[in-house]
């Protein structure tokens, strides 16, 4: 990686030194206090014990309500990839424990929305080596690598190096029974087809923004994210929505196009929903959706 300078440009210019030092217990503990902020993850243990003696540096569900294990690697010799594999391989076996865990901290509600879909590993370290950036793409899991740097005691930047996005897991809470809720495939199977062409536009203009967006079809929604959701979309038959993750106070919204869902249920994240019916509806989302991803 090309070494990333940042200047205090307030009054005499000045350099922040940046550092890479072995991560620390503070800075861990920093990570779990603003994990929310940091990767819409909510947090929910650190030093989570395994029936087989091992310890989860960080465990958490994020915004899509899929389990999230976090991994710090503390020296260039650890090999945190392969650990945090072994205990996702762990938790896939133990979802009941996961569920308490979620009961005990976040509530029942919380538990019965767990999505085992995409559940993923969040690598973070000062730096990777070219082999574990090749290792991941040898493995049918999802994995975030996230490199982190210190710039003086106040200010600290993520960036994420790598990530796979693999096919999602079948669901144990949905297989092997009729339910009234389509998974989001399904939603599209129902779609008319101009609401699938609409998708094909949709998906491709979101991907465009940046190599650094993924996208995920999770229980009920698509998914489209950098290092947290910039956008996520429900199919239906004669529409899409998209909800976006942007403060309400800044969105001005018109009847039958867009509109505040802070205090209404709905699927997907985000208090700001569009509703897309065809390309004039997509012209006027663009603006909201590439705001989106500037500021996600």
């Amino acid at each position: 990686m090309a070494d990333i300078k940042l200047f205090n440009i307030g009054g005499k210019v000045a350099e922040y030194k940046s550092g890479t030092v072995t991560l620390e217990r503070e800075l861990q503990t920093v990570i779990e206090n603003n994990m929310q902020t940091f990767f819409g993850v909510t947090f929910l243990a650190s030093e989570y014990s395994t029936t087989d003696g091992g310890r989860m540096d960080s465990i958490g569900i994020d915004e899509n309500h899929c389990p999230v294990i976090f991994e710090y690697k503390r020296s260039m010799k650890e090999n945190v990839i392969n650990q945090g594999l072994f205990y996702l391989n762990w938790l896939l076996d133990h979802k009941d424990s996961f569920k308490v865990l979620v009961i005990e901290k976040i509530g029942l509600e919380e538990a019965g929305k767990i999505d085992w879909t995409m559940p993923r590993v969040v690598c973070i370290a000062g730096d990777f080596t070219k082999y574990d950036e090749s290792a991941i793409k040898q493995m049918n899991r999802n994995i975030s690598l996230i490199r982190y740097k210190k710039f003086g005691d106040e200010l600290l930047m993520f960036e994420q190096v790598n990530e796979t996005v693999t096919a999602g897991l079948p669901d144990p809470e949905t297989a092997g029974r009729s339910r009234q809720d389509k998974t989001f495939d399904e939603q599209l199977e129902s779609a008319e087809r101009a609401i699938n062409l609409l998708y094909a536009d949709v998906r491709n203009y979101i991907l465009s923004l940046g190599d650094d967006v993924t996208e995920t079809h999770l229980k009920l929604y698509a998914a489209f994210k950098k290092i947290k959701n910039i956008a996520t979309v429900v199919a239906h038959r004669k529409k899409l929505v998209v909800n976006l993750p942007l403060d309400v106070t800044t969105v001005q919204f018109e009847d039958g196009f867009s509109r505040d869902v802070t205090n209404t249920g709905h699927w997907g994240c985000g208090a700001v929903e569009l509703h897309l019916k065809d390309a004039r509806d997509f012209e006027k989302a663009k603006p909201l959706i590439e705001r989106s991803y500037n500021e996600c």
